[in-house]
């Protein structure tokens, strides 16, 4: 080659490569298939060593472990076991329904000794003498509720429909405070001498209500399943509430809403009693003038729920006592 001053130089000659040189990598691969730091950790593990890093790393996670179980632990036994105050109020809540739990037991045994005096002086002043004003104190005693009865009749379970989710129930698939107002009526109707709800026995002063998903029986709650009991001739009763409004709606709620509806006939059915009632003093106005009260002890059919409770017209038999119910503890006829 030429140059500007017209002097040649000979051109530089490249260096002569590998002939494996385009295969470096495949050559390291098949020279050291295993990694240095692989190797090394290998090798101390043949040897039974092991290193300062990994025994820090050991012990570090052994602590961290230790420290979360206590302090899992001590957050454990701070929700199960509350703060002094809370507990102390709490027992003292627990104190206080105690004892007026304990004050209510001693008022209705208090109460059920009363009652049970009243009626042994009622019947010691009646005697044997005067037996049909006994009986026709019996019969006011069984329609009244104040005494607890016993006999054959009819029991009807009404459930609720079953749902699949809890938290959106449909209040048509509960039984309704309606519900029990229409069996209760029917029952009486078709010739029912007493009736209860859950043990709750009815009055003509009962009324029936409801008060959100509870249903209210004289103010007392009452839930699912509700069992009616009602005394009185199971064979002449059933056909009877068949017939009227009260089975078909029995009817209804079975076949379109799932309600569960049990009838059965009992051989023998114990309602209890209300106690003694309320005196109630009643006025009959004349021309401008009011004659001097004078108390009563049988309810007024009035309160809305069961007023048609006892049957306008209804009365008991020739002996002056309901065929079916007789006084629970005392001989009927």
């Amino acid at each position: 080659m030429s140059s500007r001053h017209g002097t040649e130089r000979p051109l530089p000659v490249a260096p002569a490569r590998p002939p494996d040189a385009s295969m470096t990598l495949l050559t390291e691969v098949y020279r050291r298939p295993l990694d240095p730091g692989y190797a090394e950790a290998a090798a101390r593990r043949a040897t039974g060593t092991a290193s300062p890093r990994t025994i820090r790393s050991l012990s570090t996670l052994v602590v961290i472990a230790v420290v979360l179980g206590l302090g899992t632990t001590a957050a454990t036994i701070a929700l199960r076991h509350p703060a002094s105050s809370v507990q102390k109020a709490r027992e003292i809540l627990e104190g206080q329904i105690g004892e007026r739990t304990e004050k209510a037991e001693n008022l209705q045994a208090q109460i059920d000794e009363l009652t049970g005096q009243v009626s042994s002086l009622q019947a010691e002043v009646l005697g044997d003498d005067d037996r049909a004003l006994q009986e026709g104190a019996d019969a006011v005693a069984v329609e009244s509720g104040v005494q607890p009865v016993e006999g054959r009749g009819l029991r009807i379970e009404l459930t609720d429909a079953p749902t699949e989710d809890p938290d959106t129930e449909d209040p048509k698939l509960r039984v309704q405070d309606q519900d029990l107002q229409v069996l209760v009526n029917g029952l009486w109707a078709s010739g029912a001498e007493a009736i209860a709800v859950n043990g709750q026995r009815l009055t003509s002063m009962t009324a029936i209500r409801s008060a959100g998903d509870a249903v209210l029986v004289d103010l007392v709650p009452l839930s699912s399943p509700y069992k009616v009991d009602a005394i009185g001739n199971p064979v002449a009763m059933q056909p009877a509430l068949a017939r009227s409004s009260a089975g078909q709606r029995l009817s209804t709620l079975r076949t379109s809403f799932g309600i569960g509806v049990q009838m059965s006939s009992q051989s023998r059915l114990k309602l209890p009693g209300t106690g003694p009632v309320t005196l109630h003093d009643a006025t009959r106005l004349g021309l401008g003038e009011a004659t001097e009260p004078t108390p009563s002890t049988t309810p007024s059919p009035t309160q809305s729920g069961t007023a048609d409770a006892f049957g306008a017209g209804r009365a008991p038999d020739e002996s002056g006592v309901a065929s079916s119910a007789r006084l629970s503890g005392r001989e009927g006829t």
